[in-house]
Order: structure tokens, then sequence, then C-alpha cells
């Protein structure tokens, strides 16, 4: 994990930093498994892709990252049946990629 850490963080087109990232048990299942690779989600969050958001919360996220006074959250539709969830905290301290199922 370190390895992608290193390759995130030098990704050009990052709009803000993600604190220390974190995955849920069902993320690191789904990883485990070989059903989900989150690094392509995690940078397109971070290049403030907010993923399949009505306009209204993209809206949102983009007041949130202007601001940096509130959560920034995105939403990938990664296959028929499997959504990721990234919610960045308010601070930008930690960025917890998760499954809807587990908010």
């Amino acid at each position: 994990m370190a390895t992608e850490a290193m390759f995130i963080s030098a990704t050009p087109n990052l709009r803000f930093s993600p604190g220390a990232t974190v995955m849920t048990v069902g993320v690191v299942s789904l990883v485990k498994q070989g059903r989900l690779n989150p690094s392509s989600y995690l940078r397109r969050h971070l290049s403030a892709d907010w993923g399949d958001l009505d306009q209204s919360d993209r809206q949102l996220n983009d007041a949130a990252l202007a601001s940096g006074e509130a959560r920034l959250f995105s939403s990938y539709q990664v296959e028929p049946d499997l959504k990721l969830w990234i919610i960045t905290e308010w601070d930008r301290s930690v960025t917890t990629l998760l499954l809807p199922s587990e908010y």
C-alpha cells in the first residue's frame, strides 16, 4: 500500500490531500477477492471527480472544496451490484473508502 500512496501523491491533478486513507472491512474484503481495485476511484475523488452524484451534491462538494469547511463525498458505480463511496472529512484528516451498507 505504501507504493500506492506514493503513486497517488505523485499524481498531477490532485485538488486536495486525503490525509490518512482507510478502507472498511467490506472494501478490504472485495480487494482481497480481486473484485475491486480502489486506486482509480481514489484518484478520481482526489481530482474532484465526484462520480455518480447529482448536480446538487456536486455543487455541495465544489463549495466544500473551495471553503475547506465541509466533508467531500463521492459515489462510484463499480459494477451493477457494487457501489463504492469515498468520504474525506471536513478537515481533510481522513479519507474513508466504504460500501453504502457500511455507512
